[in-house]
Protein backbone atom coordinates (compact mmCIF):
# COMPACT_ATOMS: atom_id res chain seq x y z
CA UNK A 1 0.00 0.00 0.00
CA UNK A 2 1.23 3.49 -0.87
CA UNK A 3 0.58 6.44 1.47
CA UNK A 4 -0.05 9.78 -0.27
CA UNK A 5 0.26 13.33 1.07
CA UNK A 6 1.01 16.75 -0.41
CA UNK A 7 3.86 19.22 -0.14
CA UNK A 8 5.21 21.95 -2.43
CA UNK A 9 8.20 22.83 -4.62
CA UNK A 10 9.02 26.50 -5.19
CA UNK A 11 9.41 28.13 -8.59
CA UNK A 12 10.06 31.77 -7.84
CA UNK A 13 7.32 32.76 -5.41
CA UNK A 14 4.93 30.17 -6.82
CA UNK A 15 4.39 26.98 -4.81
CA UNK A 16 3.78 23.97 -7.06
CA UNK A 17 2.05 20.95 -5.58
CA UNK A 18 4.18 17.84 -5.03
CA UNK A 19 2.72 14.41 -4.28
CA UNK A 20 4.74 12.55 -1.64
CA UNK A 21 4.29 8.80 -2.10
CA UNK A 22 5.58 6.53 0.70
CA UNK A 23 5.75 2.78 0.32
CA UNK A 24 6.85 0.27 2.96
CA UNK A 25 7.32 -3.09 1.21
CA UNK A 26 8.93 -6.45 1.98
CA UNK A 27 12.58 -6.76 1.07
CA UNK A 28 16.05 -5.94 2.27
CA UNK A 29 16.10 -2.94 4.66
CA UNK A 30 16.64 0.23 2.63
CA UNK A 31 15.48 3.87 2.61
CA UNK A 32 15.40 5.42 -0.87
CA UNK A 33 14.18 8.87 -1.97
CA UNK A 34 13.54 9.36 -5.70
CA UNK A 35 12.02 12.18 -7.75
CA UNK A 36 15.01 14.42 -8.59
CA UNK A 37 15.96 15.36 -5.01
CA UNK A 38 18.90 17.65 -4.25
CA UNK A 39 21.46 17.01 -1.52
CA UNK A 40 19.30 18.50 1.26
CA UNK A 41 16.35 16.26 0.31
CA UNK A 42 18.54 13.16 0.06
CA UNK A 43 19.92 13.83 3.54
CA UNK A 44 16.34 13.80 4.88
CA UNK A 45 16.73 10.03 5.35
CA UNK A 46 19.01 10.48 8.34
CA UNK A 47 17.04 13.36 9.87
CA UNK A 48 13.76 11.46 9.55
CA UNK A 49 15.28 8.27 11.00
CA UNK A 50 16.74 10.10 14.03
CA UNK A 51 13.56 12.17 14.59
CA UNK A 52 11.34 9.07 14.59
CA UNK A 53 13.64 7.27 17.05
CA UNK A 54 13.62 10.36 19.33
CA UNK A 55 9.81 10.32 19.16
CA UNK A 56 9.62 6.70 20.30
CA UNK A 57 9.21 5.11 16.88
CA UNK A 58 11.53 2.87 14.92
CA UNK A 59 11.66 2.34 11.20
CA UNK A 60 10.61 -1.16 10.22
CA UNK A 61 13.28 -3.46 8.81
CA UNK A 62 11.71 -3.34 5.35
CA UNK A 63 12.27 -1.58 2.05
CA UNK A 64 11.11 2.05 2.26
CA UNK A 65 10.70 4.01 -0.97
CA UNK A 66 9.69 7.69 -1.11
CA UNK A 67 8.72 9.13 -4.49
CA UNK A 68 8.34 12.90 -4.98
CA UNK A 69 6.07 13.41 -7.98
CA UNK A 70 6.24 14.88 -10.57
CA UNK A 71 9.61 13.21 -10.92
CA UNK A 72 10.99 15.68 -13.50
CA UNK A 73 10.56 18.73 -11.19
CA UNK A 74 13.71 19.53 -9.16
CA UNK A 75 13.12 19.19 -5.39
CA UNK A 76 15.25 21.54 -3.29
CA UNK A 77 15.29 22.45 0.38
CA UNK A 78 14.82 20.88 3.79
CA UNK A 79 11.03 21.35 3.99
CA UNK A 80 10.48 17.81 2.65
CA UNK A 81 11.55 16.29 6.01
CA UNK A 82 8.17 16.61 7.71
CA UNK A 83 5.99 15.24 4.87
CA UNK A 84 8.30 12.24 4.49
CA UNK A 85 8.21 11.57 8.25
CA UNK A 86 4.42 11.91 8.48
CA UNK A 87 3.97 9.68 5.45
CA UNK A 88 6.08 7.01 7.15
CA UNK A 89 4.16 7.40 10.41
CA UNK A 90 0.87 6.92 8.54
CA UNK A 91 2.28 3.94 6.61
CA UNK A 92 3.31 2.09 9.81
CA UNK A 93 0.09 3.01 11.67
CA UNK A 94 1.54 5.52 14.15
CA UNK A 95 -1.09 8.07 13.08
CA UNK A 96 -4.45 7.49 11.33
CA UNK A 97 -3.90 7.08 7.57
CA UNK A 98 -6.73 9.49 6.73
CA UNK A 99 -5.42 12.25 9.04
CA UNK A 100 -3.27 13.69 6.27
CA UNK A 101 -5.98 13.74 3.59
CA UNK A 102 -6.44 17.24 2.18
CA UNK A 103 -3.38 18.64 3.95
CA UNK A 104 -0.20 20.23 2.55
CA UNK A 105 2.83 19.58 4.75
CA UNK A 106 6.23 21.26 5.03
CA UNK A 107 8.85 21.56 7.75
CA UNK A 108 12.42 20.66 8.67
CA UNK A 109 13.15 18.06 11.34
CA UNK A 110 15.76 18.14 14.05
CA UNK A 111 17.41 14.98 15.33
CA UNK A 112 15.36 15.27 18.53
CA UNK A 113 12.04 15.28 16.68
CA UNK A 114 11.57 19.03 16.80
CA UNK A 115 10.18 20.89 13.77
CA UNK A 116 12.33 23.83 12.63
CA UNK A 117 11.05 26.81 10.60
CA UNK A 118 11.52 26.81 6.84
CA UNK A 119 11.33 29.40 4.07
CA UNK A 120 8.29 29.80 1.83
CA UNK A 121 5.46 28.98 4.25
CA UNK A 122 3.31 31.93 3.11
CA UNK A 123 3.32 31.01 -0.63
CA UNK A 124 2.76 27.37 0.37
CA UNK A 125 -0.26 28.35 2.49
CA UNK A 126 -1.70 30.47 -0.32
CA UNK A 127 -1.23 27.61 -2.79
CA UNK A 128 -2.81 25.11 -0.39
CA UNK A 129 -5.79 27.42 0.15
CA UNK A 130 -6.24 27.71 -3.64
CA UNK A 131 -6.46 23.89 -3.78
CA UNK A 132 -8.92 23.82 -0.82
CA UNK A 133 -6.34 22.09 1.35
CA UNK A 134 -5.17 22.72 4.89
CA UNK A 135 -1.56 23.24 5.98
CA UNK A 136 0.74 21.54 8.49
CA UNK A 137 3.82 23.66 9.21
CA UNK A 138 6.33 24.52 11.98
CA UNK A 139 4.99 26.39 15.00
CA UNK A 140 7.39 29.28 14.33
CA UNK A 141 5.77 29.82 10.91
CA UNK A 142 2.14 29.47 12.00
CA UNK A 143 1.38 33.20 12.17
CA UNK A 144 2.83 33.60 8.68
CA UNK A 145 0.61 30.85 7.26
CA UNK A 146 -2.49 32.29 8.95
CA UNK A 147 -2.41 35.27 6.55
CA UNK A 148 -3.36 33.04 3.61
CA UNK A 149 -7.01 32.73 4.61
CA UNK A 150 -9.05 33.08 7.82
CA UNK A 151 -10.99 29.91 6.93
CA UNK A 152 -8.24 27.44 6.01
CA UNK A 153 -7.19 24.74 8.47
CA UNK A 154 -3.68 25.33 9.80
CA UNK A 155 -1.83 23.01 12.18
CA UNK A 156 1.39 24.50 13.54
CA UNK A 157 3.39 22.12 15.73
CA UNK A 158 6.81 22.28 17.34
CA UNK A 159 7.52 18.52 17.34
CA UNK A 160 6.47 15.20 15.84
CA UNK A 161 5.06 14.10 19.20
CA UNK A 162 2.71 17.11 19.23
CA UNK A 163 1.43 16.20 15.78
CA UNK A 164 0.91 12.55 16.73
CA UNK A 165 -1.01 13.55 19.86
CA UNK A 166 -3.08 16.05 17.85
CA UNK A 167 -4.14 13.41 15.34
CA UNK A 168 -4.97 10.97 18.16
CA UNK A 169 -7.06 13.64 19.91
CA UNK A 170 -5.04 13.74 23.14
CA UNK A 171 -3.64 17.22 22.46
CA UNK A 172 -5.50 19.71 20.28
CA UNK A 173 -3.38 22.39 18.61
CA UNK A 174 -5.19 25.69 18.21
CA UNK A 175 -5.11 27.65 14.97
CA UNK A 176 -2.35 30.33 14.97
CA UNK A 177 -3.22 33.99 14.56
CA UNK A 178 -1.72 36.29 11.92
CA UNK A 179 0.80 38.79 13.25
CA UNK A 180 2.33 42.04 12.03
CA UNK A 181 5.76 43.02 13.27
CA UNK A 182 5.44 46.61 14.41
CA UNK A 183 8.70 48.37 13.70
CA UNK A 184 9.84 51.28 15.82
CA UNK A 185 8.91 54.65 14.27
CA UNK A 186 11.77 56.02 12.22
CA UNK A 187 13.52 59.13 13.50
CA UNK A 188 14.64 60.13 10.01
CA UNK A 189 12.83 63.24 8.81
CA UNK A 190 13.23 65.67 5.93
CA UNK A 191 13.31 68.40 8.54
CA UNK A 192 16.83 67.23 9.40
CA UNK A 193 18.09 68.45 6.02
CA UNK A 194 18.98 72.12 5.74
CA UNK A 195 19.02 73.61 2.29
CA UNK A 196 18.74 71.28 -0.71
CA UNK A 197 15.23 72.50 -1.55
CA UNK A 198 15.50 71.43 -5.20
CA UNK A 199 16.64 67.93 -4.13
CA UNK A 200 13.71 67.66 -1.69
CA UNK A 201 11.37 68.64 -4.51
CA UNK A 202 12.78 65.89 -6.73
CA UNK A 203 12.43 63.41 -3.86
CA UNK A 204 8.75 64.34 -3.47
CA UNK A 205 8.10 63.90 -7.20
CA UNK A 206 9.85 60.52 -7.21
CA UNK A 207 7.78 59.32 -4.24
CA UNK A 208 4.51 60.62 -5.69
CA UNK A 209 4.85 58.88 -9.05
CA UNK A 210 7.19 55.97 -8.26
CA UNK A 211 9.90 57.45 -10.50
CA UNK A 212 13.58 56.55 -10.59
CA UNK A 213 16.03 59.19 -9.35
CA UNK A 214 19.74 59.87 -9.87
CA UNK A 215 21.58 62.38 -7.66
CA UNK A 216 24.97 63.75 -8.70
CA UNK A 217 26.94 65.84 -6.23
CA UNK A 218 30.15 66.35 -4.32
CA UNK A 219 31.01 64.17 -1.29
CA UNK A 220 29.15 65.31 1.80
CA UNK A 221 26.45 67.15 -0.13
CA UNK A 222 23.73 65.02 1.49
CA UNK A 223 22.83 62.50 -1.23
CA UNK A 224 22.76 59.47 1.09
CA UNK A 225 20.98 61.52 3.74
CA UNK A 226 18.24 62.43 1.28
CA UNK A 227 17.84 58.84 0.07
CA UNK A 228 17.60 57.49 3.63
CA UNK A 229 14.64 59.79 4.28
CA UNK A 230 12.70 58.74 1.18
CA UNK A 231 10.79 55.96 3.04
CA UNK A 232 9.48 58.55 5.50
CA UNK A 233 7.39 60.20 2.75
CA UNK A 234 6.18 57.04 0.98
CA UNK A 235 2.53 56.04 1.52
CA UNK A 236 1.60 52.99 3.64
CA UNK A 237 1.49 49.59 2.00
CA UNK A 238 -1.77 48.50 0.40
CA UNK A 239 -2.92 44.97 1.35
CA UNK A 240 -1.98 43.60 -2.08
CA UNK A 241 1.48 45.19 -1.85
CA UNK A 242 1.98 43.81 1.66
CA UNK A 243 1.18 40.30 0.42
CA UNK A 244 3.57 40.56 -2.55
CA UNK A 245 6.43 41.81 -0.36
CA UNK A 246 5.81 39.15 2.27
CA UNK A 247 5.77 36.30 -0.26
CA UNK A 248 9.20 37.33 -1.57
CA UNK A 249 10.55 37.72 1.96
CA UNK A 250 9.11 34.32 2.90
CA UNK A 251 10.82 32.54 -0.02
CA UNK A 252 14.07 34.32 0.87
CA UNK A 253 13.72 33.27 4.53
CA UNK A 254 13.67 36.87 5.79
CA UNK A 255 10.40 36.83 7.77
CA UNK A 256 11.33 37.11 11.44
CA UNK A 257 9.15 34.87 13.61
CA UNK A 258 6.51 34.49 10.91
CA UNK A 259 5.29 38.10 11.40
CA UNK A 260 4.78 40.29 8.36
CA UNK A 261 6.28 43.78 8.28
CA UNK A 262 4.15 46.82 7.45
CA UNK A 263 7.03 48.99 6.22
CA UNK A 264 8.14 49.41 2.62
CA UNK A 265 11.50 47.77 1.85
CA UNK A 266 14.62 49.92 1.64
CA UNK A 267 17.57 47.96 0.29
CA UNK A 268 21.05 49.48 -0.01
CA UNK A 269 23.56 46.89 -1.31
CA UNK A 270 27.28 47.71 -1.29
CA UNK A 271 28.88 48.55 -4.62
CA UNK A 272 30.88 45.31 -4.48
CA UNK A 273 27.66 43.25 -4.79
CA UNK A 274 27.74 40.53 -7.45
CA UNK A 275 25.14 40.07 -10.17
CA UNK A 276 23.60 37.09 -8.35
CA UNK A 277 23.31 39.16 -5.15
CA UNK A 278 21.62 42.04 -6.96
CA UNK A 279 19.35 40.30 -9.48
CA UNK A 280 18.99 36.90 -7.80
CA UNK A 281 20.56 33.56 -8.45
CA UNK A 282 22.87 31.06 -6.82
CA UNK A 283 22.40 27.31 -6.78
CA UNK A 284 18.77 27.59 -5.67
CA UNK A 285 18.03 30.81 -7.63
CA UNK A 286 17.06 32.84 -4.58
CA UNK A 287 15.60 36.36 -4.96
CA UNK A 288 18.15 39.17 -5.11
CA UNK A 289 18.20 42.71 -3.78
CA UNK A 290 16.00 44.07 -6.55
CA UNK A 291 13.24 41.57 -5.72
CA UNK A 292 13.60 42.17 -1.98
CA UNK A 293 13.09 45.87 -2.81
CA UNK A 294 9.79 45.14 -4.61
CA UNK A 295 7.23 47.89 -3.87
CA UNK A 296 9.97 49.76 -2.06
CA UNK A 297 13.29 51.51 -2.68
CA UNK A 298 16.59 50.20 -4.05
CA UNK A 299 19.37 52.65 -3.16
CA UNK A 300 22.64 52.31 -5.06
CA UNK A 301 25.28 54.59 -3.58
CA UNK A 302 28.43 55.28 -5.59
CA UNK A 303 26.71 54.04 -8.75
CA UNK A 304 29.75 54.15 -11.10
CA UNK A 305 31.71 51.94 -8.67
CA UNK A 306 29.37 48.99 -9.34
CA UNK A 307 30.47 46.49 -11.94
CA UNK A 308 29.06 47.84 -15.25
CA UNK A 309 27.62 44.39 -16.10
CA UNK A 310 25.82 44.32 -12.76
CA UNK A 311 24.10 47.68 -13.10
CA UNK A 312 23.27 47.01 -16.77
CA UNK A 313 21.41 43.91 -15.57
CA UNK A 314 18.87 46.36 -14.09
CA UNK A 315 17.63 47.39 -17.53
CA UNK A 316 14.98 44.68 -17.92
CA UNK A 317 13.63 44.94 -14.33
CA UNK A 318 13.38 48.73 -14.61
CA UNK A 319 11.29 48.32 -17.75
CA UNK A 320 9.18 45.23 -16.98
CA UNK A 321 8.97 45.12 -13.18
CA UNK A 322 10.24 41.54 -12.97
CA UNK A 323 13.50 39.62 -13.28
CA UNK A 324 14.06 36.17 -14.78
CA UNK A 325 16.79 33.96 -13.36
CA UNK A 326 17.76 31.11 -15.65
CA UNK A 327 19.74 28.04 -14.60
CA UNK A 328 20.67 24.85 -16.41
CA UNK A 329 17.79 22.85 -14.90
CA UNK A 330 15.11 25.49 -14.29
CA UNK A 331 14.06 29.10 -14.79
CA UNK A 332 12.27 31.29 -12.26
CA UNK A 333 10.76 34.77 -12.39
CA UNK A 334 10.60 37.12 -9.39
CA UNK A 335 8.69 40.41 -9.11
CA UNK A 336 11.01 43.43 -9.11
CA UNK A 337 9.01 46.66 -9.36
CA UNK A 338 11.03 49.06 -7.27
CA UNK A 339 12.05 52.71 -7.12
CA UNK A 340 15.70 53.06 -8.09
CA UNK A 341 17.46 55.86 -6.21
CA UNK A 342 21.12 56.20 -7.16
CA UNK A 343 23.83 58.57 -5.98
CA UNK A 344 27.22 59.34 -7.45
CA UNK A 345 30.06 61.82 -7.37
CA UNK A 346 30.64 63.96 -10.48
CA UNK A 347 34.15 62.53 -10.89
CA UNK A 348 36.56 60.16 -9.15
CA UNK A 349 37.65 62.72 -6.54
CA UNK A 350 34.20 64.31 -6.36
CA UNK A 351 35.27 67.95 -6.60
CA UNK A 352 34.80 68.65 -10.32
CA UNK A 353 31.84 70.96 -9.64
CA UNK A 354 33.65 72.97 -6.94
CA UNK A 355 34.21 76.61 -7.97
CA UNK A 356 37.80 77.23 -9.04
CA UNK A 357 38.83 73.56 -8.83
CA UNK A 358 41.28 72.30 -11.47
CA UNK A 359 41.65 68.53 -11.88
CA UNK A 360 45.19 67.14 -12.10
CA UNK A 361 43.99 64.44 -14.50
CA UNK A 362 43.09 66.99 -17.17
CA UNK A 363 40.20 69.31 -17.89
CA UNK A 364 37.32 69.02 -15.43
CA UNK A 365 34.86 68.29 -18.24
CA UNK A 366 36.96 65.43 -19.57
CA UNK A 367 37.50 63.85 -16.13
CA UNK A 368 33.79 64.15 -15.34
CA UNK A 369 32.74 62.66 -18.67
CA UNK A 370 35.12 59.70 -18.33
CA UNK A 371 33.87 58.88 -14.85
CA UNK A 372 30.17 59.27 -15.63
CA UNK A 373 30.53 57.26 -18.85
CA UNK A 374 30.77 54.14 -16.65
CA UNK A 375 26.96 54.34 -16.58
CA UNK A 376 25.55 53.24 -19.91
CA UNK A 377 23.21 55.43 -21.93
CA UNK A 378 20.36 52.84 -22.01
CA UNK A 379 20.37 52.70 -18.20
CA UNK A 380 20.39 56.50 -17.92
CA UNK A 381 17.49 56.65 -20.37
CA UNK A 382 15.39 54.64 -17.91
CA UNK A 383 15.94 57.11 -15.03
CA UNK A 384 13.22 59.75 -14.95
CA UNK A 385 14.78 62.35 -12.65
CA UNK A 386 18.45 63.40 -12.77
CA UNK A 387 19.45 66.20 -10.42
CA UNK A 388 22.62 67.92 -9.30
CA UNK A 389 22.97 68.13 -5.51
CA UNK A 390 25.09 71.15 -4.66
CA UNK A 391 27.35 71.19 -1.61
CA UNK A 392 25.78 72.69 1.50
CA UNK A 393 27.39 75.92 2.66
CA UNK A 394 28.09 76.98 6.24
CA UNK A 395 25.38 79.63 5.97
CA UNK A 396 22.84 76.85 5.24
CA UNK A 397 23.95 74.82 8.26
CA UNK A 398 23.45 77.65 10.78
CA UNK A 399 19.88 78.25 9.64
CA UNK A 400 17.05 76.95 11.85
CA UNK A 401 15.41 73.65 10.80
CA UNK A 402 12.90 74.00 7.94
CA UNK A 403 9.25 74.33 8.91
CA UNK A 404 8.14 71.53 6.56
CA UNK A 405 9.08 67.95 7.39
CA UNK A 406 8.28 64.45 6.19
CA UNK A 407 4.72 64.49 7.54
CA UNK A 408 3.64 67.41 5.34
CA UNK A 409 5.38 66.03 2.24
CA UNK A 410 3.96 62.54 2.86
CA UNK A 411 0.44 63.97 2.91
CA UNK A 412 0.90 65.49 -0.56
CA UNK A 413 2.48 62.25 -1.85
CA UNK A 414 -0.44 60.18 -0.52
CA UNK A 415 -2.99 62.52 -2.11
CA UNK A 416 -1.21 62.29 -5.48
CA UNK A 417 -1.03 58.49 -5.30
CA UNK A 418 -4.74 58.28 -4.43
CA UNK A 419 -5.53 60.28 -7.57
CA UNK A 420 -3.43 57.90 -9.66
CA UNK A 421 -5.00 54.78 -8.15
CA UNK A 422 -8.52 56.08 -8.82
CA UNK A 423 -7.63 57.11 -12.37
CA UNK A 424 -6.21 53.76 -13.43
CA UNK A 425 -8.89 51.76 -11.63
CA UNK A 426 -11.52 53.72 -13.57
CA UNK A 427 -9.66 52.80 -16.78
CA UNK A 428 -9.82 49.10 -15.90
CA UNK A 429 -6.20 48.81 -14.73
CA UNK A 430 -6.40 48.22 -10.97
CA UNK A 431 -2.92 46.64 -10.97
CA UNK A 432 -1.39 49.99 -12.04
CA UNK A 433 -0.83 52.07 -8.89
CA UNK A 434 1.50 54.87 -10.05
CA UNK A 435 2.27 56.88 -13.17
CA UNK A 436 5.62 55.09 -13.47
CA UNK A 437 3.77 51.80 -14.09
CA UNK A 438 1.25 53.14 -16.63
CA UNK A 439 1.39 51.57 -20.12
CA UNK A 440 2.47 53.91 -22.91
CA UNK A 441 -0.87 53.69 -24.74
CA UNK A 442 -2.82 54.72 -21.63
CA UNK A 443 -0.22 57.37 -20.77
CA UNK A 444 -0.83 59.28 -23.99
CA UNK A 445 -4.49 59.47 -23.02
CA UNK A 446 -4.16 60.50 -19.35
CA UNK A 447 -1.10 62.77 -19.81
CA UNK A 448 -2.07 64.55 -23.02
CA UNK A 449 -0.63 68.07 -22.74
CA UNK A 450 -2.39 71.30 -23.66
CA UNK A 451 -1.47 73.14 -26.86
CA UNK A 452 1.29 75.24 -25.28
CA UNK A 453 2.75 72.19 -23.58
CA UNK A 454 2.57 70.18 -26.82
CA UNK A 455 4.57 72.83 -28.67
CA UNK A 456 7.20 72.86 -25.91
CA UNK A 457 7.42 69.07 -25.90
CA UNK A 458 7.84 68.94 -29.68
CA UNK A 459 10.68 71.47 -29.63
CA UNK A 460 12.37 69.81 -26.65
CA UNK A 461 12.15 66.34 -28.21
CA UNK A 462 14.07 67.61 -31.24
CA UNK A 463 16.67 69.70 -29.40
CA UNK A 464 17.29 67.12 -26.64
CA UNK A 465 17.00 64.17 -29.08
CA UNK A 466 14.62 62.30 -26.80
CA UNK A 467 14.14 58.61 -27.48
CA UNK A 468 10.65 57.14 -27.53
CA UNK A 469 11.26 55.89 -24.00
CA UNK A 470 12.52 59.30 -22.91
CA UNK A 471 9.46 60.98 -24.44
CA UNK A 472 7.10 58.78 -22.45
CA UNK A 473 9.10 59.20 -19.26
CA UNK A 474 8.82 62.97 -19.57
CA UNK A 475 5.05 62.53 -19.88
CA UNK A 476 5.00 60.32 -16.76
CA UNK A 477 6.85 62.91 -14.68
CA UNK A 478 4.66 65.72 -16.03
CA UNK A 479 1.53 63.75 -15.12
CA UNK A 480 2.87 63.31 -11.59
CA UNK A 481 3.57 67.06 -11.32
CA UNK A 482 0.01 67.74 -12.43
CA UNK A 483 -1.28 65.29 -9.79
CA UNK A 484 0.71 67.07 -7.09
CA UNK A 485 -0.95 70.30 -8.21
CA UNK A 486 -4.37 68.56 -8.41
CA UNK A 487 -4.57 69.66 -12.06
CA UNK A 488 -6.78 67.80 -14.48
CA UNK A 489 -4.61 68.54 -17.53
CA UNK A 490 -0.86 68.45 -18.06
CA UNK A 491 0.14 72.04 -18.69
CA UNK A 492 3.24 73.76 -20.04
CA UNK A 493 4.83 74.44 -16.57
CA UNK A 494 4.53 70.73 -15.70
CA UNK A 495 6.27 69.71 -18.93
CA UNK A 496 8.96 72.38 -18.50
CA UNK A 497 9.85 71.09 -15.05
CA UNK A 498 9.77 67.46 -16.22
CA UNK A 499 12.12 68.27 -19.10
CA UNK A 500 14.53 70.06 -16.76
CA UNK A 501 15.14 66.81 -14.90
CA UNK A 502 16.50 65.17 -18.09
CA UNK A 503 18.77 68.04 -19.13
CA UNK A 504 21.59 67.10 -16.73
CA UNK A 505 22.21 63.62 -18.11
CA UNK A 506 21.82 64.78 -21.72
CA UNK A 507 24.58 67.32 -21.14
CA UNK A 508 26.82 64.68 -19.63
CA UNK A 509 26.21 62.32 -22.55
CA UNK A 510 27.13 65.03 -25.07
CA UNK A 511 30.32 65.83 -23.14
CA UNK A 512 31.31 62.18 -23.19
Amino acid sequence: MVQHLSTVAFEGIEARAVDVQVQVAPGLPAFTIVGLPDKAVSEARERVRAALIASGLALPARRITVNLAPADLPKEGSHYDLPIALGLMAAIGAIPPDALAGMTVLGELGLDGSIAPVAGVLPAAIGANARDEGLICPAACGSEAAWASPDSEIIAASSLIQLANHFKGTQVLSRPNPQVRELAPTTLDLRDIKGQESAKRALEIAAAGGHHLLMIGAPGAGKSMLAARLPSILPPLAPAELLEISMIASVAGELDGGALTNRRPFRAPHHSASMAALTGGGIRAKPGEISLAHNGVLFLDELPEFDPRVIDALRQPLENGEVSVSRANHRVTYPARFMLVAAMNPCRCGHAYDPGYACKRGRNERCTAEYQARISGPLLDRIDLRIEVAAVTASDLILPPPAEGSMEVAARVAAARNLQAKRYTALGLPQVRTNAEAPAAILEEVAKPDNAGLALLRDAAESMRLSARGYHRVLRVARTLADLDHAELVERPHLAEALSYRALADGVRQAA
